[in-house]
This record gives C-alpha cells, sequence and structure tokens, in this order.
C-alpha cells in the first residue's frame, strides 16, 4: 500500500500541525461528488486523497453525494460512483451521506440570514445579476432588490418554497459587499427556485440551495475537520468562512485547496464528457476511450495502477499538464509481473512451410511468463499452414528491418528457423501468401555459422481461433483540449481501430486471467460485451508496450 504521508505534502503538513495542537481529536475528510455524471481519473486523485488520509490518520472520510441540483442529477449516477469507490478498494464512513437530507437545516440557515439583514430575495433575471456583478476591472452595483425590508424578504423566499415563482424569477442572494476585490463575494446566489422534482425528494422542494451554501452546511453537520477542494473553488474559500460564521457556527472546519488534475489528450470536465456521450462520440461514459473510472475498468486499468498514478502525481498547489505516458507506465508496470504470454496475430497474413508434409504436427511446451514459472506453461502446434503479422514481413531486404523478407532468416518466436522464398499476389500486387522453408535442426538451438537477428510471433491456422481486436487512442488530437474553446474540433476520428485476427487455440482453455500480454503487441483485456454482441472473442487493448505505439 502507498503512503501519502510519506510525500509530506503541504495537507499533511496542516493536519499534523493541527493535531499536534490539539485543535481537533479526529480527522473527518468527506468525497463529495454531484451525481450528474460518471466519475473521472480526476476524482480518483481526490478519491485517494480523501479516503487515504483518514485511513493513514485512523480518521473517517464520509461519502457524500452534493444533490442540490435536481436538473442534471440522477440515480444512476449515484449508483455508479459507489461502485466506481469500491472497485478502488475503499469503504466509506457507516451509511452514505446526501446533501438532500440537509435540505430543512440549510433552510433554516437560510432563514437566520434574512433575519440578520444578511440575505435578501432578488428578481433581477440571470444577465442582470451577471451585469450588475461587474468585472475584475469594474465594481458591482447594488441590486435594487438590496435594501428589502427583512419582512418582505421572508415572505418572498417562502413563497419561492411554496413554488410560487417559476425558474429564474426569484433568488435568495447573500448580502455581502458588491465592491469586494473577490467577485465571488459580490452578493452571491444561495437559493434558487427549481420547479422540477428530485430524485430523492420528488416534489417537497421548489427552491435548492447552491453549492457554496449547501457544502459549507453540509460539512459543519457532519462534523468535516478537512474540507479538501481543488484550486477551481480557492476564490469561494472566503463565502466558504463567511457563511459560517454569520450563522454562527463555533466548530468550523477548514476548507484548503489543491491542484486539480489535467491529463494530456483528455477533458475532465464533467460537463464536456457529457457532450462526447450525447454526440455519439463516444459509446456512453463506460467507453474505454473515456477517461471515466469506469472507462478505464472497461479499458483494463486496474484500481492498483490509478492509485500508483495518483500517488506519482502527488498534491500540490500548482496546476500542471501530467504526461499520459505517466499512466500508461502505472497500468504497464501493474500487469508486467502477473500477466501471462500468448501469441496472437492481428493483421494476419498466411505461410506455408513447404518442405513438410500436410499433416505434420510438432508441439512446443512454452511458458505463461518468462520470469516467473509460478504462472505456468501452455501448449502451442507448429505446423504447415501459420500466419504471421504482415507488418513482419517486407518483399525487399533493408539493413535496418529484422525481420522476415525474401530469401532472408527469421526465427519463429519459441520455434523454427524460417526462410522466405516466395511470395503470392493477388490482382490488386497485394501478398496474400508467403512460402517458406523451415531448418528442423533450429527448435531451441542456435544454427551453426550464420547470423539470425529477428524473432517474431505467429499462430498455427490449424491451432488458432478467430478474435477481433479494439486498439485504441485518445479522444483528442492535441495535448490540452480543456483550453480550448472549440475542443470538439480536435476530436481524433481515429481513437478507436478494429482488426480481425487469430489467437492461440489453447487460450480458451487458460482463460483465467483478468489481462493477457500478447507478446510483441500489448496487455489486452476480454471485451465481454462485445464478444456476446458480435458472437467472436473480442479485446480491449489495455496499453502497448513500452516504446510501442497503439
Amino acid at each position: 500500500m502507498f503512503n501519502y504521508k510519506k510525500n509530506k505534502n503541504f495537507i499533511f503538513k496542516i493536519i499534523n500541525k493541527d493535531l499536534k495542537k490539539k485543535k481537533i481529536k479526529q480527522v473527518h475528510t468527506r468525497f463529495p461528488p454531484e451525481p450528474n455524471g460518471f466519475l473521472h481519473i480526476g476524482h480518483a486523485k481526490s478519491i485517494c486523497l480523501n479516503f487515504e488520509i483518514a485511513k493513514i490518520y485512523n480518521g473517517k472520510c464520509n461519502l457524500r453525494f452534493d444533490d442540490t441540483n435536481p436538473s442534471t442529477e440522477k440515480k444512476n449516477y449515484v449508483k455508479s460512483i459507489k461502485k466506481n469507490i469500491k472497485w478502488m478498494g475503499y469503504k466509506w464512513n457507516k451509511k452514505i451521506f446526501y446533501s438532500s437530507q440537509y435540505f430543512k437545516k440549510i433552510y433554516k440557515y437560510a432563514i437566520k440570514l434574512i433575519k440578520k439583514k444578511l440575505a435578501y430575495v432578488d428578481k433581477l433575471s440571470k444577465k442582470e445579476i451577471k451585469k450588475y456583478r461587474g468585472t475584475l476591472k469594474k465594481k458591482g452595483i447594488n441590486s435594487p432588490y438590496r435594501s428589502q425590508s427583512i419582512k418582505k424578504n421572508l415572505y418572498l423566499f417562502k413563497q419561492m418554497k411554496k413554488g410560487k415563482f417559476k425558474d429564474g424569477e426569484a433568488c435568495l442572494r447573500a448580502k455581502i459587499n458588491m465592491k469586494s476585490l473577490n467577485i465571488t463575494m459580490r452578493d452571491p446566489v444561495l437559493y434558487r427556485v427549481k420547479n422540477i422534482p428530485h430524485y430523492r425528494t420528488k416534489n417537497k422542494w421548489f427552491i435548492y440551495p447552491t453549492y457554496d451554501f449547501g457544502h459549507c452546511i453540509s460539512d459543519t453537520i457532519e462534523g468535516i475537520t478537512h474540507s479538501l477542494c481543488s484550486l477551481e473553488f480557492l476564490n469561494n474559500n472566503e463565502l466558504y468562512q463567511w457563511i459560517l460564521k454569520k450563522i454562527n457556527i463555533k466548530k468550523k472546519p477548514k476548507q484548503y485547496e489543491f491542484s486539480r488534475l489535467n491529463l494530456e489528450y483528455t477533458v475532465l470536465s464533467k460537463r464536456k464528457l457529457k457532450i462526447l456521450v450525447k454526440k455519439k462520440i463516444v459509446d456512453g461514459w463506460k467507453d474505454p476511450r473515456m477517461p471515466t473510472i469506469s472507462g478505464l475498468k472497461n479499458r483494463g486499468y486496474t484500481p492498483k495502477s490509478i492509485k500508483n498514478f495518483c500517488k506519482k502525481i502527488g498534491i500540490s498547489k500548482k496546476n500542471n499538464l501530467i504526461e499520459l505516458s505517466l499512466l500508461e507506465h502505472c497500468i504497464r508496470n501493474d500487469l508486467n509481473s502477473k500477466t501471462p504470454r500468448f501469441m496472437a496475430v492481428l493483421n494476419p497474413i498466411k505461410i506455408i512451410i513447404t518442405n513438410i508434409s500436410d499433416n505434420y504436427k510438432k508441439k512446443i511446451i512454452v511458458p505463461n511468463h518468462p520470469l516467473y514459472p509460478n504462472i505456468g506453461t501452455h501448449k502451442i502446434y507448429f505446423n504447415k499452414i501459420i500466419y504471421i503479422d504482415k507488418s513482419d514481413f517486407k518483399e525487399n531486404f533493408s539493413s535496418k528491418y529484422r525481420r522476415l523478407s525474401l530469401n532472408k532468416e527469421v526465427r519463429l518466436r519459441y520455434s523454427y528457423i524460417i526462410k522466405a522464398i516466395k511470395i503470392k499476389k493477388d490482382n490488386k500486387g497485394n501478398i496474400k501468401t508467403i512460402f517458406c522453408t523451415y531448418d528442423k535442426d533450429t527448435l531451441g538451438k542456435k544454427p551453426k555459422n550464420r547470423k539470425v537477428k529477428g524473432v517474431i510471433h505467429w499462430v498455427s491456422k490449424k491451432y488458432s481461433i478467430p478474435a477481433k481486436f479494439q486498439l485504441f487512442k485518445p479522444i483528442f488530437t492535441i495535448k490540452n483540449p480543456e483550453n480550448k474553446k472549440k475542443y470538439l474540433k480536435y476530436i481524433n476520428k481515429k481513437s478507436i481501430k478494429i482488426t480481425n485476427g487469430f489467437i492461440e487455440k489453447c487460450f480458451l482453455k487458460k482463460n483465467k486471467f483478468n489481462s493477457i500480454q500478447f507478446e510483441r503487441e500489448g496487455y489486452f483485456i476480454i471485451n465481454k460485451k462485445n464478444t456476446i454482441k458480435n458472437k467472436k472473442i473480442t479485446f480491449n487493448k489495455i496499453v502497448s508496450l513500452k516504446g510501442k505505439n497503439y
């Protein structure tokens, strides 16, 4: 198990200091996702941080759904989030919490602010509120509704609660400072009208607290000591503390911000990911190309690889773009020692061995892993007709090409040395068959007086089965699409490639592994959904071998 504490990042220094000064008795964190989409790799960073802190300090970590926006939240998102966290190997503190279970208490705190002349009902439109708020260079202007009496504000707010207003007709705003340098403090919205059913509370409420108002109160109710969030909420920290101070909370949790995860060739915004799903650019949230936890799981990534990735990127206050190769390194490193090796030909071309009979068969015992004998062995068969990959044959010899060429030799993995003597082409000039001879004295032996440098993989036609292979590339063609307004312009139209080939037949008997390495091709996992759909065993490529693409 990795240990975040050893990293000595600023959050652990804060916690250590709080414990030493006895500001807190027990560390209590929370992971508060909004159920408006599937979790992605950026959320995994927060999951690992919050749950690992609780584990290291023998504290608690709550799972709380920030469900204050019924227009975007659904039960199936709640279900997927719980499933993802369990798959990652974490357990939350006792029961699951929901911001919606605190709606009554949050509403009472809103009433309290109105009575203290610290909140008012505003009837400005959304555009008008934005205009009145000003900019970084221009100070805000007070709303004409800002000076309403307590009595009128209480009446209007209760009317909002009863569903007497349409969406956008009224909202509750905090009365702070319209000239503040922090735009977030320029009378932020605390409650808005939404006349749609909530997935948990149904039609009980017509008004819902904003994230800023509901979040800090939920933290307080649950006794959270350290409220950890990404840097995008840095300007909201002042509001977080203002709200808790004005509603007279004595034991206030503290909010601390860390850098959000930015990953090459992808977007980590649920809003943008949702657009990819809606426009059918991908096949849903679980598509293996998606950076969602469910997508990575279907791709073949493991909880350990994701946790190690989160450990390596660390926790800081500086935003940076993480290389995709680091994530690939983590899964490759996890799979290397425990994944068996088999052979598969993804782009097959037929070879006929001319100097053996049609019924010739040679059984060869090969290791499932060259370095770990405990993983076992399996049988392959060499006979007259085999398949190799098209990329492993070149008609004209090149000194830099160490594979098969006409009148040149190459070794078949675990097998004999073969020599190409002639080829057969179709009417379009494409090579259809390669005719070769084999050297019967080279099984497990080096030939005398000649060097054969190339080694290629292969499968027997008779002892293989057809398979489909899904190969993936990033969804975007540029490193940082998150920074582009027209990010859809950079969609990679070749992010998935499907090929038909063959795998060793004995794989079916040995199919007890979660993942597999096809030699010289990469790591793969069976796509069970597509296998059933296409009636042909289908593999998702998890990651290439080091230094290889696609």
